[in-house]
């Protein structure tokens, strides 16, 4: 068996390694917490026309929770360059990987697009101010006009990434309900279904 072989059987068996693992489900942790938080904010500020205390923190941790996923972003997919992702659970159709591909890569586009979005709106409102007097660099100058916009994609990007979520979990779900594979366990456990 060639190196190449042994890696290959290697990357099935184990699935994604523990970084890999970790990156991911941090991932999902900040999505689980950033969009509600967004949505909720959003309602106070804009429907209720609520600027309290409560608000102001909601949006102050907002902006650095989204700051800080885009970082985790741009070190995952570092990550992914240099140490690579195991192959396709070997049962996938060529529909599924493609399928797949398309998926994640569009998810980490949104996932960059979303926060830098964001975080032209709050430089252009301006409104930098996060926790304990930390402040986001400005990425433009104040323009209300571009703010408004930039904020406005910034919430269609949010939907967006909702509904390759739900892609993405019910393709999992389906893959360990269905078909009975390991696509999922190999991201839950790192190794191949049982």
């Amino acid at each position: 068996m060639s190196g190449s072989d042994e890696a290959r059987v290697v990357s099935e068996q184990t699935g994604y390694s523990l970084v890999a693992r970790i990156f991911h489900w941090t991932t999902v942790a900040f999505v689980a917490v950033l969009v509600p938080v967004g949505l909720y904010m959003t309602y106070r500020g804009k429907e209720l026309n609520l600027w309290d205390a409560t608000t102001n923190t909601l949006y102050s941790g907002h902006k650095l929770a989204g700051f800080t996923l885009l970082c985790l972003i741009v070190l995952r997919l570092i990550y992914r360059v240099f140490a690579g992702a195991p192959d396709h659970e070997p049962s996938l159709s060529t529909f599924h990987i493609v399928a797949s591909k398309i998926t994640h890569w569009a998810i980490y586009a949104v996932l960059i697009a979303m926060p830098l979005a964001g975080w032209i709106g709050v430089s252009a409102f301006p409104a930098l101010d996060t926790f304990g007097g930390l402040k986001l660099p400005a990425l433009v100058a104040p323009d209300k006009d571009l703010a408004a916009q930039a904020f406005a994609v910034h919430g269609l990007l949010g939907y967006a990434l909702m509904a390759l979520v739900a892609v993405h979990v019910g393709a999992a779900l389906y893959h360990h309900i269905v078909l009975r594979n390991s696509v999922l366990t190999r991201m839950t456990s790192g190794r191949p279904r049982s």
